[in-house]
């Protein structure tokens, strides 16, 4: 994603950079260079680091909550609509792998002096995912931790990938490592949930 203007571009740069290196190992001075700024111009138009951060969180957290709002639109409470879930929450770590980045970090202890996010963006999107697939689960199944499941593991794939026989890994930029990726979750769903496969 990448905008003309130069509060979007820092925006972006800074999303790339907190990606690739986290909030801990990133500055305002590497964003500014990265963006062809000066520090003064990356402070005018986003604040400090962050406020920068702050600003990536939100604009990456209302992407991936759109995405999956979209999907939950016309959501059946059954496999075909956990699968199309699945797969709208796949491709759009395969779209945006930035994103997952992003929360990898954050498990990792990364930006801990910003501790609020989880409660603010996370918690509400997985109650609002446990809530639509809980009616098409079998008894006896934790939906919340297979949602973490689903989450833990795109988020994996997303950013490390899987190892070829050579030791190379293969990731979102192989498309038979994702569809490969996309049919390993579909049955790893099946069985967490208790769905008939």
């Amino acid at each position: 994603m990448t905008s003309d203007s130069t509060p979007e571009r820092v925006l972006d740069v800074a999303t790339r950079l907190f990606a690739e290196l986290g909030y801990d190992g990133t500055s305002t001075r590497m964003i500014a260079e990265a963006a062809g700024l000066n520090i003064a111009t990356v402070a005018y138009h986003a604040g400090g680091k962050r406020d920068l951060y702050l600003a990536v969180m939100e604009r990456a957290h209302h992407a991936e909550r759109t995405a999956l709002e979209n999907v939950l639109a016309t959501f059946t409470p059954d496999g075909p609509g956990i699968h199309r879930l699945l797969d709208a929450y796949l491709d759009f770590g395969v779209e945006r792998p930035e994103i997952p980045a992003l929360w990898m970090h954050r498990w990792l202890s990364d930006a801990a002096d910003v501790a609020h996010l989880e409660s603010l963006y996370v918690r509400p999107m997985i109650e609002m995912i446990c809530a639509a697939v809980k009616p098409a689960v079998g008894a006896g199944v934790d939906v919340e931790y297979a949602v973490m499941t689903v989450i833990w593991c795109t988020h994996g794939f997303a950013r490390g990938g899987v190892l070829d026989p050579d030791g190379r890994r293969q990731g979102v930029g192989d498309p038979r490592e994702v569809e490969r990726f996309r049919a390993h979750l579909h049955l790893l769903v099946d069985r967490l949930l208790g769905l008939p496969g």
